[in-house]
């Protein structure tokens, strides 16, 4: 088990057990039973705590949780560790409940906790504990995100930046088996980073391996993951401009435009226009189109397109983006480039307004037809649009 020195421990336990007890109410006691240094060096059935909950006016009731505490809680150690426990503590008919203690514990951890009747805690106020006697429930969303402060202290690769949204989209749009080396050629990405991702994210329980094979990829919740880390409208700087002929008349220049090459931009689009050509559902919104950064400035596009550039009140968002990877793939949709399906979910999820319900039906889409739009064979790097 990977424990928390007892040195460092009672910090974040006890800053723990003042949340919960905020949560409870003055009226409760809550109370590490012995000492807490002894029971942090795991004398305790291998746990770290063991906390005794009182509810106010009656001391003969009570409830004993056992207490994990550690600086991360992966998936990987919720199903591998944590679960088996809870499962044993059941089968024997103890008293006892898991609790899993960390700084910062992510929504998919979350999930699987709750799924084990397991309780957890976080310093941000993320939280579940179910007990029946005394009645005690408590379910509440702390932070969405780790902060500097709550994160782990390791210095691993995270889902954030450009190198890992070409990892990301390569594990999404390709299905396994495929290798490391497979992914880093296509990616650009350097072999030894893509191999720590992998790991972190194989702890997430967003791909499995077999060897050095990858064959399996969660990849819905590996994009809600990578958008988790993503705003559409930081990361791509923007200009927004006004439609004097509608939007209509733009996708029309759009089409008419000749093929890119060094002196020409490519371009997408992206967002509400291109949900609503997966999901009609969707209506209304910005036409955001997606133009390559570098030597290009937007407006000499918004020129060709007719379009008259405006701080506020825009029709037509033109995001530069932020990486060439938001090309890759890009499908003709009635003679218009629109990004992959994979590049539109991420770009909904990370946008504003009604842009993530609009991924979700995207997601619906992409989940029924996956083997349409999902490529089976190991891909090269893709030409220019």
């Amino acid at each position: 088990m990977d424990v928390v020195e007892a040195s460092s421990e009672p910090s974040l336990l006890e800053r723990a057990l003042d949340v919960l007890r905020g949560m409870l109410g003055a009226d409760w006691s809550v109370a590490l039973v012995g000492n807490a240094r002894e029971i942090a060096a795991g004398s305790d059935k291998g746990l770290d705590a063991r906390i005794r909950i009182i509810p106010p006016g009656d001391r003969h009731e009570h409830v004993e949780l056992l207490v994990e505490v550690r600086d991360q809680v992966t998936p990987r150690y919720a199903e591998s560790h944590l679960a088996p426990l809870s499962l044993a503590l059941r089968e024997a008919r103890t008293p006892f409940t898991v609790l899993a203690v960390a700084p910062w514990i992510s929504a998919r951890t979350q999930g699987l906790l709750r799924e084990h009747g397991i309780g957890y805690l976080d310093l941000t106020g993320n939280a579940f504990l179910s007990s029946t006697d005394p009645a005690i429930r408590i379910l509440t969303q702390g932070s969405r995100r780790a902060s500097k402060t709550t994160g782990p202290t390791s210095k691993n690769v995270t889902l954030a930046g450009p190198r890992a949204g070409r990892v990301v989209r390569f594990l999404v749009d390709f299905t396994p088996p495929y290798r490391p080396t497979d992914i880093a050629e296509t990616a650009g990405v350097s072999l030894p980073w893509v191999s720590r991702l992998l790991t972190q994210l194989e702890e997430q329980l967003l791909v499995r391996r077999e060897g050095r094979d990858i064959i399996r990829v969660h990849w819905p919740e590996l994009l809600r993951a990578r958008a988790a880390s993503y705003d559409l409208l930081r990361h791509n700087p923007y200009v927004g401009a006004l439609a004097p002929l509608g939007i209509r008349a733009v996708l029309d220049r759009i089409r008419k435009l000749p093929p890119p090459h060094d002196d020409r931009p490519r371009v997408a689009v992206t967002g509400h226009y291109a949900a609503r050509a997966v999901s009609p559902l969707a209506i209304g919104g910005q036409l955001m189109l997606y133009t390559e950064a570098g030597p290009h400035p937007p407006h000499r596009l918004a020129e060709e397109l007719g379009l008259f550039e405006v701080d506020e009140g825009a029709e037509v968002l033109l995001l530069r983006g932020h990486d060439e990877v938001v090309f890759d793939r890009c499908r003709i949709v009635d003679g218009v480039p629109h990004v992959a399906y994979s590049q539109l979910v991420l770009d909904g999820l990370g946008g504003p307004g009604r842009m993530p319900s609009e991924a979700e039906t995207v997601l619906e889409y992409m989940t029924e037809n996956e083997t349409h739009w999902r490529e089976p064979n190991k891909p090269a790097r893709l030409p220019r649009f």
